[in-house]
């Protein structure tokens, strides 16, 4: 499992006092209000940080750093990712899971046959799709509802579905 999220990108400088503009990556931004502690992965070096304060401007974040405080500050992280440890982050409710832990995720059938892995988490609005990696069928979409999802075991580090009418006629790869 992975002990890191990440939860947006910092976009760019906002004002002279060291202030930054996110672009979040996570589901709801309100979560940046109640962030305390975060890391910026700068691609060679991990640096924590404690968040100072924060405001929305025009629904976009705009966090404070602690010991940040001009523009000159915090100028190199434009472009970098800003993480949350798995202990920081926000807790998940019933049948809620982390995105970075479905992925890779081993995809039943009901009928017990391996389909494929997670390989991405589709945000859609109406519901998650489920984008699975499959040898015989290439990528297929499966949707996050009742119905079609029946158990994610992050544990057993699987997912049972049920195959609805005419999915996989639509995902076969083409024989050549």
């Amino acid at each position: 499992m992975q002990d890191y999220f990440r939860v947006g990108v910092i976009t760019s400088t906002h004002g002279i006092r060291g202030e930054v503009k996110i672009y979040p990556t996570t589901d709801d931004i309100r979560r940046f209000k109640k962030l305390k502690k975060c890391i910026i992965d700068t691609g060679r070096e991990q640096i924590p940080l404690e968040v100072e304060g924060c405001k929305f401007v025009k629904q976009i974040p705009v966090l404070k750093f602690r010991d940040l405080d001009s523009i000159n500050d915090v100028e190199q992280y434009k472009g970098k990712d800003l993480l949350v440890s798995r202990q920081d982050a926000i807790p998940l409710g019933k049948d809620e899971y982390f995105i970075a832990d479905l992925i890779g995720l081993a995809v039943y059938t009901d009928e017990g046959r391996l389909l494929g892995k997670v390989a991405d988490v589709l945000e859609t609005g109406a519901n998650d799709v489920f984008a699975v990696d499959s040898l015989e069928y290439g990528e297929v979409l499966i949707p996050y509802i009742e119905s079609c999802v029946k158990k994610i075991s992050l544990e057993e580090g699987r997912m049972d579905i049920c195959l609805l009418d005419g999915l996989l006629d639509l995902n076969q790869k083409s024989k050549k």
